[in-house]
């Protein structure tokens, strides 16, 4: 099968997906297919695209490991000046359109947000992944949030600020400062510690925990940096989790356990930096309801062929679900791989049940 894993881009997150990409393509050659790894962004400069599913180049291999810093998407976007024209590389369209499927190997902005799946569905191209409207809805931290709510979801209590109201948020809230609780419009209060961050940001980048009056107006300047809009929210003091869905069904939990603060990009991405245990320690009605509300978000959010979502229970048991993730990382540390271990799936085969799963959807048309 002819296949493109399409990696790369342009957001905070380029090199998880570079990371992603070149171990899907190395899984994919070993199992017989005709794969090429393309960066979405930067595109193959070549004259030989019709020769190039018989190639064997990993374009990605000089990247090796993912720092603990995020990539300087300056320097990348420098590259291509006039990339604002046409945000798609050299010939990926055109090597897109002799696949047979595109595995998306992409994270974050542009990769995460339905633009590219968009193209992909008005050209015809079959792609890994949900479609371009939920996509989008889960990009958007906010709007999920809003729908959790609307279909009885536990997720924790917060609400959003856009950019333009700052200044105005922040005097307001200056005269409350002495109870040290942050006033919402609904009239409930959140008090510290709480969670800023950007509401269409990936792998913990532009999230901060805020203990103090003191941090939380530089916070919410940071997270500013990465958006327009952020989510504000109660922080749930517990244990994280999470549970992969494919094409409707939940995989076994995972707890993810960081050796020192929170599950920020370092931790994420870092060996050595996080304890994940697969099937979670956790009693077994406690593991069926994530499950359970895992599913739920996958329909509610209208999504297809895979995902994950990520939780946090209290010390209660109370479970809350913070979000979706649409193209869930496919790194050697990533957590939907290990759950899908813990199923007997070993990770080629994992990478084929997906691709099956999209071409299945394409065929019914959705």
């Amino acid at each position: 099968m002819k296949i493109v894993v399409l990696a790369g881009g342009i957001s905070t997150e380029r090199d998880v997906s570079l990371s992603s990409g070149s171990l899907i393509y190395r899984a994919l050659k070993e199992r017989g297919h005709q794969a090429v790894l393309l960066d979405v962004f930067l595109g193959y400069e070549g004259d030989d695209t019709d020769k190039i599913f018989e190639k064997d180049c990993d374009w990605a291999a000089e990247i090796g490991h993912i720092s603990e810093e995020s990539p300087d998407i300056e320097q990348i976007k420098a590259m291509r000046p006039d990339w604002r024209k046409n945000f798609f590389g050299p010939n990926v369209i055109s090597v897109c359109q002799e696949a047979d499927v595109v595995f998306m190997g992409l994270h974050g902005e542009n990769g995460e947000n339905g633009r590219i799946q968009a193209c992909f569905d008005l050209m015809g191209i079959c792609y890994t992944g949900t479609d371009y409207v939920s996509s989008a809805l889960c990009m958007d931290k906010g709007l999920a949030k809003e729908l959790f709510a609307v279909h009885k979801i536990p997720t924790p209590y917060g609400f959003r600020l856009k950019k333009e109201k700052l200044e105005a948020y922040m005097e307001m809230r200056g005269q409350h400062c002495a109870d040290r609780e942050i006033p919402l419009e609904e009239g409930g209060a959140i008090p510290f510690p709480l969670v800023v961050k950007a509401c269409c940001g990936g792998s913990s980048v532009g999230v901060y925990m805020v203990n103090r009056e003191e941090e939380y107006g530089q916070a919410l300047r940071e997270a500013f940096r990465y958006d327009g809009e952020v989510v504000i929210e109660q922080y749930i003091k517990g244990r994280e989790f999470s549970v992969g869905v494919m094409e409707g069904r939940a995989l076994p939990v995972i707890e993810i356990a960081p050796l020192e603060g929170f599950y920020d990009y370092k931790n994420k991405y870092q060996a050595g930096s996080t304890v994940e245990t697969c099937p979670a320690e956790i009693p077994e009605d406690r593991a069926k309801e994530m499950q359970r509300w895992a599913e739920e978000a996958f329909r509610v959010l209208r999504l297809k062929n895979y995902a994950r979502m990520d939780f946090m229970m209290n010390a209660q048991g109370e479970v809350f679900c913070l979000e979706a993730n649409t193209l869930p990382g496919m790194t050697p540390t990533s957590l939907l791989p290990q759950e899908a271990a813990a199923e007997g799936i070993p990770y080629g085969e994992l990478c084929e049940k997906i691709i099956a799963s999209a071409l299945r959807g394409a065929k019914r048309g959705c």
